[in-house]
């Protein structure tokens, strides 16, 4: 696996931001003036002053995977429309918080919630998007919406729990690699599982195939993490939005840094000191990102995408899956976990 962009943009990007941002829209509107506002503004649907803005609000990966997921069952599409609003309101729930917890100030090279409305503020607003996504699937006629409403909140739960974990690890003394990934797959791959299989359930899909698509979900979730762990330290802010080693910062113990501890050997000692350094000159950063890579974090991290890649399409196979959103599947899966580094 190569960390570049070579996969062109899939055309299901679009179809879902055109059926889903209506749903999303009507969704927020029901929210309070106040809470609105800051909602719409993180959604990239108007600046802080309520001045509309022309823009798509993001790649829409997760109603993408909804809306293939009814397909791939042979259902209707627009039967996923409200499981793929939900689970992307979870998600920006999860990003407001996020940038609170990290104080990041810039997120989608705009400043953050809680810097333009404050923290209190982001606090609600996330709690706002939480409570907005269930209510979306308890209002589906008949037992689905309310399948689909567990599901979400069961993936909701671990993504918490890995969110939980994972500011733990900043500062733990050590963190194994196995631990490392038992948190990307709550924190990021519960929420890409549930995203995969949504449409299915609410479709009333058959066990098997919800499965399949779930477990897909669940790889390409922790495909997606391990580059986004790569994106962290090496990616190129004028393309992630963010700062120049910005984990590093942090003090994050991501998948490359547990990686190149647990097998640095005699420059240990070194890594070690400097990740526990309070604050890292650009020198110092520099060397860090360098020991990182000599001690094999970088190249772990990349083996695990590429592996959890493979392992997520080969959940596509055997299923009874519609081929043509198989397909669609396969493109969008190649389409995330190829960003570039």
């Amino acid at each position: 696996m190569t960390l570049t962009v070579t996969s062109p943009v899939p055309p299901v990007l679009d179809r879902a931001r055109i059926l889903m941002t209506p749903v999303q829209r009507d969704a927020v509107a029901r929210l309070s003036p106040d809470i609105r506002l800051a909602a719409e503004y993180h959604l990239g649907w108007c600046e802080a002053d309520g001045r509309p803005v022309v823009g798509d609000g993001g790649k829409c990966i997760r109603p993408a995977l909804a809306l293939l997921s009814a397909e791939a069952v042979g259902a209707d599409p627009t039967l996923s429309l409200p499981g793929g609003a939900a689970v992307e309101l979870i998600h920006n729930f999860s990003l407001v918080h996020d940038d609170v917890i990290d104080c990041d100030r810039e997120r989608r090279h705009r400043p953050t919630v809680w810097v333009v409305f404050g923290i209190g503020p982001a606090i609600v607003v996330g709690e706002a998007l939480h409570a907005l996504a269930h209510q979306l699937l308890l209002e589906v006629p008949g037992t689905q919406g309310v399948a689909a409403s567990q599901a979400l909140a069961g993936a909701t739960s671990q993504m918490i729990a890995g969110q939980a974990a994972d500011m733990a690890f900043e500062t733990a003394a050590e963190v194994s690699v196995a631990r490392c990934l038992e948190m990307e797959a709550a924190k990021t791959g519960a929420i890409l599982a549930c995203a995969s299989s949504i449409g299915a359930i609410l479709a009333g899909a058959s066990d098997v195939a919800v499965a399949a698509l779930h477990d897909f979900g669940l790889h390409l979730g922790k495909s997606f993490q391990a580059v986004d762990d790569l994106l962290g330290i090496w990616g190129d802010p004028s393309r992630t939005g963010k700062p120049v080693a910005g984990d590093l910062r942090r003090h994050k113990q991501t998948l490359p840094v547990v990686a190149a501890l647990a097998s640095a050997g005699e420059r240990r000692a070194e890594l070690s000191g400097l990740l526990a350094t309070l604050e890292l000159s650009e020198t110092q950063l520099e060397r860090t990102v360098e020991l990182l890579e000599v001690c094999g974090g970088r190249s772990v991290a990349i083996a695990e995408a590429g592996r959890h890649l493979d392992a997520a399409l080969a959940c596509l196979d055997g299923a009874g899956l519609e081929p043509a959103a198989v397909a669609e599947l396969t493109d969008l899966a190649n389409y995330v976990t190829e960003r570039e580094v």
